[in-house]
C-alpha cells in the first residue's frame, strides 16, 4: 500500500483504513497521550459511568482500537469482548485487558450472537466505519433488552467555540504532532479529515433512533471538541 491516506467519507475505504491503523498501531498510544494530554481518559470515565449497571454484566468494547475502554472495564464486567477490524491495534492493547475476549471483525457484520450483551461502548471509532448506520444497527442487535449503547467521538461541532477548538486541533495538532510521533503524517491527516467528514451529534442520535434505540441523549464534553451519546434499548 502507498503512504497516502484513504479519503475520509469514501464508502469503499475500509481496507485502506485497516492497513493505515496497522501501520500506526505500535505508536498509537504514545501519540494519543501527547495529543490529548490525558483528557481522553476523563472523557472515557464519563462513558463508563454512563454504562451504569450494564458495566457489571457482559460488555462489548466496539471499535476497540488499542483497548483503552477494555482496560477500564476489565475488572468490573462479568465478561468483556473487544472487537476491532485491525488485529495489530488489538495486539498493541492486549495487555490492558488480558482476560478479554478478542474479536477481529468488521463492526458492520459482527460475528456475535444477538442479545448477548448488557452494554456496548465505542470510543472514537465508529466514524471510521464506512457505513456507520450498519454498525449502530449491529450494536442494537447484539444488545439485550434494556441494554445501553455509549459512544464518545469527535462529532461535527456546532457551537463557535467547539468549531474553533476542533479546527485548531484538526489542522495543527493531529497532522503535526501525530505525524512527528508516529512517523506517518498521512495517517493523521486522514484522522483529521475523518472528523471533518463525520456527522454532527444530532445526526448520530438520529441514526441511533432509526436503528431502534429509545431514550437517546447526548451532550458536549469538556473541552467541547468531543461529545457523548447514550442510547438505550427498550426493556
Amino acid at each position: 500500500m502507498s503512504g497516502l491516506a484513504p479519503v475520509a467519507g469514501d464508502p469503499e475505504r475500509a481496507p485502506a483504513v485497516q492497513a493505515m491503523f496497522a501501520r500506526i498501531a505500535g505508536g498509537y498510544d504514545r501519540a494519543n497521550a501527547l495529543m490529548s494530554m490525558g483528557i481522553d481518559r476523563a472523557w472515557r470515565r464519563i462513558a463508563v459511568r454512563e454504562l451504569a449497571a450494564a458495566a457489571d454484566g457482559d460488555v462489548l468494547d466496539l471499535c476497540a482500537g488499542t483497548m483503552d475502554f477494555s482496560g477500564m472495564l476489565a475488572d468490573r464486567s462479568r465478561s468483556l469482548t473487544a472487537l476491532d477490524f485491525c488485529q495489530e491495534m488489538l495486539d498493541a492493547g492486549r495487555a490492558k485487558a488480558p482476560t478479554a475476549r478478542i474479536v477481529c471483525a468488521d463492526a458492520r457484520e459482527m460475528p456475535l450472537d444477538a442479545r448477548s450483551f448488557d452494554g456496548c461502548v465505542a470510543g472514537f471509532g465508529i466514524r471510521n466505519v464506512p457505513e456507520p448506520a450498519r454498525a449502530v444497527a449491529e450494536a442494537f442487535r447484539v444488545l439485550r433488552p434494556g441494554g445501553v449503547f455509549v459512544v464518545v467521538d469527535f462529532f461535527q461541532p456546532t457551537s463557535w467555540l467547539a468549531r474553533l477548538m476542533a479546527g485548531t486541533y484538526n489542522r495543527v495538532v493531529l497532522p503535526i504532532v501525530g505525524g512527528i510521533v508516529s512517523g506517518d503524517a498521512s495517517a493523521y491527516r486522514y484522522l483529521a479529515e475523518s472528523m471533518a467528514a463525520w456527522t454532527d451529534r444530532a445526526g448520530f442520535e438520529g441514526m441511533c433512533r432509526e436503528a431502534g434505540f429509545e431514550r437517546v441523549t447526548g451532550w458536549e464534553l469538556f473541552p467541547p471538541v468531543a461529545s457523548i451519546v447514550v442510547a438505550r434499548k427498550a426493556a
